[in-house]
C-alpha cells in the first residue's frame, strides 16, 4: 500500500513538472509572438514633413503619430514636424507611438521684461532669453554709461508687462558718457552779521 502511494505521488509530481514546462513553453511562444522579438528596425526621420499627412498615413508607415507639442520657429512652415521621439536612427518596432513637436503658425505672446536702469549687456541677455530681437541701440548723452534709459517698440516707448509677440524687434536707448560733468557749484555759506 505504501509503495503504491509513493508511486502515485511521484507520478503526480512528474505530471505537474511536465505540465509546468509545457505551460512555460506556451507562454514564451506567445510572448515572442506578441512582443515581435527580433523584428526591430531603424526609426526613419519625419522632420520637415507635414504632421497632418503623417497622422493620416500612420498605418501605412506602421506607426501611431501623436502631436505632443507646438513650438514656434521663425521661418518654419506651420504644421511641419520639428522634432520627433523616438529620434531618427533609434531601433524600434512597428506599431510604436511617435510623439511629434510641430511648428506653430504664430509666435506666442510674452510680457515685455523690465529693462530700464540696467546695463546694455544685461538687457541683451534678457531680450534673447525672452525670444525678442535687439534691433537698434540709440545712444543719448547721460552720466550713466551704457544704462538703458528707454525701451522702444516700433518707434514708441513700451512699458514693461505689455504683451508682445515673441520674435519682435526692440530698440534700446542707452546712456553715452558725455565726459566730465561739472561738479555741483559749492554753496557759499552766508556769515551772520554782527
Amino acid at each position: 500500500m505504501k509503495k503504491a502511494y509513493f508511486n502515485r505521488l511521484w507520478f503526480h509530481i512528474l505530471l505537474a513538472v511536465i505540465a509546468s514546462l509545457i505551460l512555460l513553453f506556451v507562454i514564451m511562444l506567445l510572448m515572442h509572438w506578441f512582443t515581435r522579438h527580433g523584428r526591430e528596425f531603424e526609426m526613419p526621420s519625419f522632420e520637415g514633413e507635414s504632421a497632418q499627412e503623417l497622422t493620416q498615413r500612420g498605418r501605412e508607415e506602421g506607426f501611431v503619430f501623436v502631436v505632443s507639442d507646438h513650438l514656434y520657429e521663425n521661418g518654419k512652415k506651420a504644421g511641419t514636424v520639428l522634432k520627433q521621439d523616438p529620434a531618427p536612427g533609434e531601433k524600434v518596432k512597428r506599431g510604436r507611438k511617435v510623439y511629434l513637436t510641430v511648428a506653430a503658425s504664430e509666435p506666442p505672446t510674452i510680457k515685455m521684461p523690465e529693462l530700464h536702469d540696467i546695463s546694455l549687456r544685461q538687457a541683451q541677455i534678457i531680450l534673447e532669453a525672452q525670444g525678442l530681437v535687439l534691433d537698434r541701440v540709440i545712444e543719448k548723452p547721460s552720466p550713466y554709461e551704457n544704462a538703458v534709459l528707454d525701451v522702444l517698440y516700433r518707434g514708441h516707448s513700451i512699458a514693461s508687462g505689455t504683451e508682445i509677440k515673441m520674435g519682435e524687434k526692440i530698440s534700446l536707448v542707452v546712456g553715452k558718457n558725455i565726459g566730465d560733468l561739472p561738479d555741483a557749484e559749492p554753496i557759499e555759506e552766508s556769515q551772520p552779521q554782527i
